[in-house]
Parts: structure tokens; C-alpha cells; sequence
């Protein structure tokens, strides 16, 4: 039997994931610092207004929308607004999740062999996605400590291809620029500079912008605005999300926001995304007919939850404020430890906005050695950077999610074992 490239060939689990399979199996406690999962994270969700909200009578209709129910894109449209960012309902397509609209993106931009340009360190979902279409990936550079884009390698990367493994082929041009702001698992944000860039690139030559903003609800700093009332105009949009308001204002080139209720929310068991279609006017028409098309051969969007969704998007304040408290504290927690057992060529550097925390350990060991190695001997689990594509020095990602109980002490192993070298 031939199995088609676009899938893997090897499923053996890495070290680090078979010493973590052992532990359970012996029933060793571990202290997981990798939580990400708000379900289980120990939150109080709304549970009778969410159920409730599942059981609308409409949840018994078919009535298939390829872009999604009206009244579900006008919820999104609204929390846009709330954001102090102006959305058309038409400008919205609600998807089951925010990884099916990167297939649909993939789909509608780029051809087989075509390059898709991702930003390094990021998310390693992207691989995956861009091989299940026949894409190539190709990273451009974020750089430490700030984690900003590389303007030169970027420019670069559009013309040719940067990683020395992608091959060098006329037939493999740029098709697709990837941005991801709150970046994944840096913390970093786009700057209004860098959506200027993006957008210059991307109109210049014609690539599909696509700017994944799920974690934009959870800023490490900034105060988040109320909810305005229904029916207010926007506020002041640059002093809410700059980046955001200038890639919305763009009228050249075309670009995609993708976002969902799986961290909006904090239910990603409920499986609905949406991609706001933004840019050039006429490119967005011929897009979105051709989103339609696409959505409509999946209908992949399940009546209950786009039915819901105007309630379930009305309940996210207090579920957000849970969420915040808790990436704040073991922030705090993580910078404060960290002051007091102070290991040289060690440090938590701070992050504008998400769920995870990079940790920088002595290079003593390699990322990998120091993962597999407080997993070993301090029954702590932390993911190393280079499942997120990080190759510079030895660090580490930690889930900010993880419950305080779990997060301070294993913290605490960290760096007990860190001073050790």
C-alpha cells in the first residue's frame, strides 16, 4: 500500500514523550508545567448559561450558510468592536476551528510545492498543516530577547527560500506569509511597524497574509477595556490593538485575522474559529466568493455552537478574568522565584501577552538534555524549545494555564536543579 507524502512516516514517540508515557505508567506524581487546556485547569466556567445556551431550539434546523449563520458572524463582528476595531459581519467566515480556516487559507492560496512562509520560533501545528496541503515550509526569523521580525531575513525569505532544508526551486515561490500575534510561545506582539511591513511584502508581491491573533484577549500588561454596550461606536482603536487597527485599515493586498472560541473563550471543546477578510476591496470579494466555495464543500460548521455563539461570546468577561489572573500570578510567581534563586545565563524575560512563559536555562545542557533530565530525577515536565523551533541557547516553554498548586513548586525543582548546572 502507497501512503500519500503529506502524511508522516514515522509515529515513534520522541524521548522526552516516552519517559513521560513511563512515568504515568508506573504512577509516578508529576508536576506538569505544560498545561494549556483551560478545561482542565480548574476554572469555574458558567456551566448553566453555556448549556443553555447549547440548547437553543435553532440547534434543530439545517439551514446550511457556507459563511456561517448571520447572526453568529454579527456576535464576532461585535467582539471586534469590543476590541475598539471595526468589522463588517460580511467580512467574516466562521470555520470548526482556527486550524481548519489555515486549510481553507492554504487551499484558497498556494498550489502544491508552493512555500509557505511561518515565523520561527512559533507554533509547531504549522508543519503539519502546510504538509497536509503539499506545502513547504519556510521560517523566517523572530530574534531574541525581544522576539521581533528580522525585517532583512524576511525580505529575503520572500524571494528565496532561507532554511537550507527547503528546496531551492523556481517552482516553489511564496505564496502565504504566516504572522501569529500574540506569537506562540514567545509572548511577543506585532508591532504597528511590523503590520506595515507584512503589508507592504504581502501587497508587493502578492502573497496571502495570514495573522493568527488567538491569544490577543490575554495582554501580560495592559489593561483590557470594559465592554462597550451594544450598539456603540468603536473606541479609539490604536490605543487597543495597534497592530490589529492598521492591518484592518490596509486597502492594498489581502489578508486573513484568524481567531476562535477555543481561547476567546476558553472552550475548545466547542469547535468554531473565523477568519476576517481584510485588504485590497476587490481582492476580498474574489476571495471570499472562492472561501464560499471552499466552505461550502465542508459545511464542517455545527449548528449548535455558530447558534450559540452570540451567548457563548457574551459570557467570555468573567471567563477571561480567571484566565488572566492565572497567567499573572504564575507569571509574578515565575519572575519572583526566579529573583530569588538567581542562576547566572538563567531568566524568565517578559512577554507582552499569551499563556506560556519562556525559561532560559544554563547552557550547561542542551534544551532537550535539561527537559528529559527534570523529568528524570525532579518528576517535572516542561516542553523544550525546539518542538517550538527555538535553537538558539537552552530554553524551555511552561504552560502559565497550569493550576499554582502544581506550577510553584515544580518552578521551584526547576531552578533547585538549574543552580546544580
Amino acid at each position: 500500500m502507497r501512503f500519500s507524502p503529506r502524511t508522516p512516516s514515522d509515529f515513534t514517540p520522541n524521548p522526552l514523550a516516552r519517559l513521560l508515557a513511563a512515568k504515568r505508567r508506573a504512577g509516578t506524581p508529576v508536576l506538569d508545567l505544560t498545561e494549556s487546556n483551560p478545561t482542565r485547569a480548574g476554572f469555574a466556567y458558567p456551566e448553566r448559561e453555556i448549556l443553555a445556551a447549547l440548547a437553543d431550539p435553532a440547534a434543530l434546523r439545517y439551514e446550511p450558510a457556507p459563511r456561517g449563520p448571520l447572526a453568529a458572524r454579527v456576535a464576532v463582528a461585535d467582539y471586534y468592536r469590543a476590541r475598539g476595531l471595526a468589522v463588517d459581519p460580511e467580512q467574516v467566515v466562521l470555520a470548526a476551528s482556527t486550524s481548519e480556516a489555515y486549510s481553507w487559507l492554504f487551499k484558497l492560496l498556494a498550489a502544491p510545492g508552493d512555500r509557505v512562509l511561518v515565523p520561527q520560533p512559533s507554533y509547531p501545528l504549522f508543519d503539519s498543516l502546510a504538509a497536509l496541503e503539499g506545502l513547504v515550509v519556510d521560517h523566517y526569523p523572530l530574534r531574541a530577547p525581544s522576539w521581533r521580525i528580522d525585517a532583512a531575513a524576511l525580505r529575503a525569505a520572500v524571494a528565496a527560500p532561507l532554511d537550507a532544508s527547503v528546496p531551492a526551486s523556481a517552482a516553489a515561490p511564496a505564496r502565504v506569509l504566516v504572522a501569529v500575534s500574540p506569537n506562540n510561545p514567545t509572548g511577543s506582539c506585532l508591532t504597528p511597524a511590523e503590520a506595515r511591513l507584512l503589508l507592504e511584502l504581502s501587497a508587493t508581491h502578492g502573497l496571502g497574509l495570514v495573522v493568527d491573533e488567538v491569544f490577543a484577549d490575554y495582554p501580560a500588561a495592559l489593561p483590557t477595556p470594559p465592554l462597550p454596550p451594544a450598539g456603540s461606536p468603536p473606541v479609539n482603536a490604536g490605543s487597543v490593538d495597534g497592530a490589529t487597527a492598521t492591518l484592518l485599515a490596509a486597502d492594498r493586498g489581502l489578508l486573513f485575522l484568524l481567531n476562535g472560541l477555543s481561547k476567546v473563550c476558553g472552550l475548545p471543546q466547542l469547535k468554531l474559529g473565523w477568519i476576517v477578510l481584510a485588504g485590497d476591496p476587490a481582492l476580498r470579494a474574489a476571495a471570499r466568493a472562492r472561501l464560499e466555495m471552499i466552505a461550502d464543500t465542508y459545511l464542517s460548521v455545527n449548528t449548535p455552537v455558530a447558534a450559540a455563539l452570540p451567548r457563548l461570546l457574551a459570557l467570555r468577561g468573567p471567563i477571561q478574568e480567571q484566565l488572566r489572573a492565572r497567567v499573572a500570578a504564575n507569571r509574578a510567581a515565575l519572575t519572583a522565584a526566579c529573583a530569588i534563586r538567581y542562576i547566572p545565563d538563567s531568566c524568565a524575560p517578559p512577554a507582552e501577552a499569551g499563556w506560556y512563559a519562556l525559561l532560559r536555562l544554563p547552557d550547561s545542557r542542551s534544551d532537550e538534555e535539561w527537559a528529559l533530565a527534570l523529568l528524570e530525577q525532579d518528576d517535572v515536565h516542561l516542553h523544550p524549545g525546539f518542538l517550538y523551533g527555538i535553537e538558539e541557547e537552552s530554553w524551555l516553554v511552561a504552560g502559565l494555564l497550569t493550576h499554582p498548586d502544581v506550577f510553584r513548586p515544580g518552578i521551584e525543582r526547576v531552578l533547585a536543579r538549574a543552580s546544580q548546572g
